[in-house]
């Protein structure tokens, strides 16, 4: 996984459920780039043609709250979002973005220190992000050594294979 991640922020609020960051209707899709082309379609229905590779979703508390589908992880992701930080995640949400290799980051009161469109900069390894507007350093929470290999695998399905042949 990449030492340092940068991208430019969309920032959204609390309680972000699955079913805004991929409405129920799309279900039916399973091409991570036909689902991206949805994503956060619940809050702005022009997301998708707004989102760039790199930029970074920030938003509140209970980001991924309601179903359990493993869609919605997979539509950021398929949309080039290099990693949400928010100040809590739904449980399941949490770990089904590990499980598919979306890299999820955990920092209290963090979304009232960035405004939409910020670029920032996360160091994984240090668990620290900053603001490059700014210049303002928050810490995160560190992620085990075990999910960055996740991540740098790019899921649990490649990882697992890797770790079978070794």
């Amino acid at each position: 996984m990449e030492e340092k991640i940068r991208g430019r922020v969309w920032k959204f609020g609390d309680d972000i459920d699955t079913d805004i960051i991929l409405p129920g209707r799309y279900l039916v899709l399973t091409d991570e780039k036909k689902l991206a082309e949805h994503l956060m379609e619940g809050a702005d229905s022009e997301f998708s043609s707004k989102v760039e590779q790199g930029d970074i979703i920030l938003a509140g508390k209970n980001f991924g709250c309601g179903s359990s589908r493993e869609h919605a992880p997979i539509a950021i992701k398929g949309a080039g979002i290099s990693a949400v930080i928010a100040e809590s995640f739904a449980r399941i949400f949490y770990r089904n973005a590990i499980n598919v290799g979306l890299p999820l980051l955990e920092s209290k009161n963090i979304s009232h220190n960035f405004s939409q469109e910020d670029q920032i900069e996360i160091d994984m390894e240090k668990g620290v992000l900053k603001n490059l507007a700014t210049q303002k350093e928050f810490e995160v929470k560190k992620l085990p050594e075990f999910m960055l290999e996740i991540l740098d695998q790019g899921g649990l399905i490649p990882y697992l294979k890797k770790s079978m042949k070794s």
